[in-house]
């Protein structure tokens, strides 16, 4: 039961921090430094990323759709899009691993994310479209998603920023910023299945238990998408601000006891 209880957990911080701009990463990493072997299980990180994904594919479905009949352009700039995160994700992961289980720089970066929706919120509304976007635009989306790598830079948050500075009007900066989340997460699941075919199995979690994780990790990620898509239309995604800097200075503060 404790077991359950602790995957729960995650599942949920999952479903919540990866499409609400507070950093999913962020929170893991800090969630899994206080529940050890379970809290790191990459077999769990693979579980929670596909539930997510899935919470994507369903709320974004007719838009895929869109791009696999119609909108072929917009293919090519999710793929440039996306290259920034690629190498500069492989390179962090490759060569500098520990950062990314740092406690205490996801909570200096909860920080800088609670700055960057401050920002957000203080920017002129625009009326570009997504399918519209150049792709040096899109390139630069893409760093924006790049920085997330981070632990505590939030995914969502910091490519909405990107995606408004480039001139995108509110919802496709939300549509734009799921769409390249699809190729994102899925080259860090597939990423965390080249570790556990490297490293076996991790994590003390049972196959139930594991797809219950994926199932609330889904359900929760359609609910805070939706609630996002409504928040950024309602221009109030800076408040989650008012959360990202306090609990990242509880955190830094913690560590540097």
């Amino acid at each position: 039961m404790q077991e359950l209880i602790r995957v729960i957990i995650l599942a949920v911080v999952q479903g919540i921090a990866e499409f609400l701009p507070i950093s999913s990463s962020g929170h893991l990493v800090i969630l899994g430094s206080m529940l050890g072997e379970l809290g790191e299980s990459v077999t769990l990180e693979i579980i929670l990323h596909a539930g997510t994904l899935g919470s994507i594919l369903v709320v974004f479905w007719q838009r895929i759709w869109a791009l696999l009949k119609k909108d072929r352009r917009v293919v090519g700039l999710l793929v440039i899009g996306t290259l920034p995160a690629v190498v500069i994700g492989l390179t962090i992961k490759t060569q500098f691993p520990e950062i990314l289980r740092s406690p205490l720089l996801a909570g200096a970066m909860l920080i800088v994310t609670g700055i960057m929706l401050i920002v957000l919120g203080r920017l002129t509304p625009q009326s570009g479209t997504y399918d519209r976007l150049g792709f040096g635009a899109a390139f630069l989306v893409g760093c924006f998603q790049a920085f997330a790598i981070l632990p505590g830079i939030s995914r969502s948050g910091s490519t909405i920023l990107g995606g408004r500075l480039m001139g995108l009007d509110r919802d496709d900066s939300v549509t734009f910023s799921f769409l390249l989340a699809i190729p994102a997460i899925l080259g860090a699941t597939v990423l965390a299945v080249k570790d556990l075919l490297e490293d076996g199995p991790s994590g003390a979690a049972s196959v139930e238990t594991l797809l219950i994780g994926a199932a609330v990790a889904f359900a929760v990620g359609i609910v805070a998408l939706k609630w996002l898509i409504r928040w950024s239309r309602e221009d109030r995604l800076h408040w989650f601000a008012y959360w990202c800097i306090p609990a990242g200075l509880v955190v830094v503060a913690l560590n540097l006891r």
